[in-house]
């Protein structure tokens, strides 16, 4: 029977369970939360990013959610800098031309602050001059820091970004650092 462990990605925390890398000592990864043996990261989230990581002992599975060709749906909250204006969700939504190429079209839309969201540590910087709101973004691919970049390229970078949710799992009810069985 396959495995499935929906985890909520606190900030900060790398999405692997073990951190070979210089700052190894000092830097959280998925075992300071998880001790289930023989699950594996489908996907990665970036340490910067919070949210829903999916875990599991099934290889295919595993793959199916990693790999673009699938097509397997991921949304996330963005909070951006600024107010995004009809012309910039277009073009969130028609495609954005990056450096590696064109992102395929995306379903982008702005929301109310997520109820019940629970505070980053630490806090997003705040500019007094700057507006900020939130922006629920669906893509089908996983390129390296793309809704980051995608954000960007419309003026709008992103402060904070929380993946919701994969395929049809979410992190409802789930607190930052907490999981559950799938």
């Amino acid at each position: 029977m396959t495995r499935i462990i929906l985890f909520n990605k606190p900030f900060n925390v790398l999405s692997q369970f073990t951190d070979r890398g210089v700052e190894a000592s000092s830097r959280q990864t998925l075992s300071n939360f998880l001790q289930v043996p023989n699950v594996y990261p489908a996907g990665r989230l970036d340490r910067d990013s919070e949210g829903l990581l999916v875990l599991t002992d099934n290889g295919r599975l595993q793959a199916q959610i990693s790999n673009p060709k699938h097509e397997t749906p991921k949304t996330y909250w963005a909070q951006v800098e600024g107010l995004p204006d009809e012309a910039a969700l277009k073009a969130l939504q028609d495609g954005i031309r990056l450096k590696d190429g064109l992102t395929a079209p995306a379903k982008a839309r702005l929301i109310d602050p997520p109820e019940g969201l629970w505070p980053r540590t630490p806090p997003i910087r705040v500019r007094k001059s700057v507006p900020d709101c939130w922006v629920e973004l669906t893509i089908r691919e996983g390129r390296n820091r793309q809704v980051r970049r995608m954000t960007a390229a419309v003026g709008h970078p992103t402060l904070r970004l929380i993946r919701y949710s994969v395929g049809n799992w979410t992190i409802d009810g789930l607190d930052s650092g907490d999981w559950r069985e799938g």
